[in-house]
């Protein structure tokens, strides 16, 4: 593996999708295409639009390999998303969006099959974010499409399926609050056998397995060499979270932003895990449990800043901290560490768009604070993804923990963390700037007063 030097990654992310060429040996992106990426709301339930991403990754790698020869290829995901394929590999099913409402119809009978926290540490979930809902669901209702499934695959795996013709399962996207692995056994866990989906469920393989060469009819169509290897990938933070389990000595923690911001502790203190907070036991690419906390932040900066303008002053930042301009949680309900509460400001009449922005800023980082907490994170915090260039979050997060953090360089974590499953090399060289805690006692101030309305709410 150590021969392979440009890694094409494809990176679908629940927002964008992204394919990024990156240097192993800079360990960086030095190409990148992206598209936005919105689930299909047609017949016979909202569902992601898979041919639109299919000629998008084949554009994108042809495109890519014309710059540059492409010597792998690895894949990375989202979570809670799955796909039910027959015989020849063609979907028997739409893969399902997992913000459709549509497994929560059967809540009641799939609460009566899932198995307990304790042994998966997977959380109840909403919607179809529990992903063996999802498939409860599809096969409860429909059966016939159902009983065609010749094997049931994680998403990533599904786009390696794709590429070579190979199906396989990896644990990373298996133990993402799917209900369907048990991490502290690593196996299935006891749904799976009392549903008959064990022989349904593709091999195990390693996230750095190398399933096999690109198919010969997608290297005439692309480009690529006819031995291009496609490795079997893995989910999207716990892409974000390899390179530091690599190079790093814990105790640390990983937050991984995007649509979702996924906390992360490795090493940090032992604490009891509360699932109706949206904590749970993410799996690692080594195989290993992970505690994790989660909230949709990326959604929520989307939502809170449309149409208003991101640039800020020290003045305004400086105005929201003395000011004790609050945003208070929730502005996505149903998941994070207050799923039931709604959102509200608090002294904000009057804010100019900084000033918002500012306390928007604060607001995530504030959140992720909290995640960070309820998962017994210790040691730095290194932050991955588009918050890591966002100043005003990382003060906060780092006056917030009281310990450093540090904001990484790679544009997408995600990509090179998935790039490295096509390497022999242990750590991803570079880090980013880090922040100390602020020694100025108004942001100190200013996290005991959001705390205290959270708490008072």
């Amino acid at each position: 593996m150590s021969a392979s030097r440009h890694i094409a990654v494809i990176d679908i992310g629940k927002t964008n999708a992204k394919v990024a060429l990156v240097d192993l040996a800079t360990s960086s992106e030095v190409a990148l295409r992206r598209i936005a990426n919105a689930p299909v709301r047609q017949a016979p339930y909202p569902h992601h639009d898979v041919e639109a991403l299919w000629a998008f990754i084949l554009d994108s790698l042809a495109g890519l390999n014309h710059e540059q020869q492409i010597d792998a290829i690895s894949i990375t995901t989202h979570g809670a998303t799955g796909a039910l394929v027959d015989a020849s590999g063609e979907l028997v099913l739409p893969a399902l969006d997992y913000e459709f409402d549509g497994p929560d119809r059967l809540a009641a009978e799939y609460d009566a099959v899932r198995p307990p926290f304790t042994d998966t540490g997977t959380p109840r979930l909403p919607l179809g974010l529990n992903l063996g809902a999802q498939f409860f669901w599809q096969q409860t209702s429909f059966p016939a499409e159902f009983a065609r499934a010749a094997a049931m695959l994680m998403y990533p795996q599904y786009w390696a399926l794709r590429l070579t013709g190979i199906a396989a399962n990896e644990v990373t996207s298996l133990g993402c609050h799917t209900d369907l692995w048990n991490p502290w056994g690593a196996d299935f866990s006891a749904m799976v056998d009392r549903l008959g989906w064990r022989e349904l469920m593709a091999p195990v393989r390693p996230a750095r397995d190398r399933l096999g060469p690109i198919l010969p009819a997608l290297a005439a169509r692309t480009g690529l060499d006819p031995r291009t290897s496609v490795f079997c990938g893995l989910h999207d933070s716990n892409a974000s979270l390899l390179p530091h389990l690599l190079s790093d000595t814990p105790p640390f923690s990983v937050v991984s932003t995007g649509t979702w911001v996924v906390s992360m502790a490795v090493g940090g203190k032992p604490v009891g895990l509360d699932p109706t907070r949206d904590t749970l036991v993410n799996v690692n690419a080594l195989g290993d449990p992970v505690p994790s906390a989660r909230f949709m932040g990326g959604r929520e900066f989307s939502l809170l800043t449309e149409g208003q303008t991101e640039n800020w002053t020290e003045g305004d930042a400086n105005a929201v901290l003395s000011r004790k301009t609050l945003l208070l949680p929730s502005t996505q309900q149903g998941s994070g560490p207050f799923p039931h509460h709604t959102a509200s400001w608090r002294d904000a009449d009057g804010i100019n768009s900084g000033k918002r922005f500012a306390a928007v800023s604060f607001y995530l980082a504030l959140m992720t604070a909290t995640c960070l907490d309820l998962i017994g994170a210790d040691g730095p915090t290194i932050v991955e993804g588009p918050f890591a260039r966002n100043r005003l979050f990382v003060g906060m997060l780092a006056a917030a923990t009281g310990r450093a953090v540090v904001a990484s360089e790679a544009a997408t974590g995600t990509s090179i963390g998935a790039a490295l499953l096509a390497s022999d090399q242990v750590a991803a060289d570079g880090k980013g700037e880090r922040t100390e805690p602020p020694t100025d006692g108004i942001w100190g101030d200013y996290v005991g007063a959001w705390r205290a309305a959270v708490e008072a709410a």
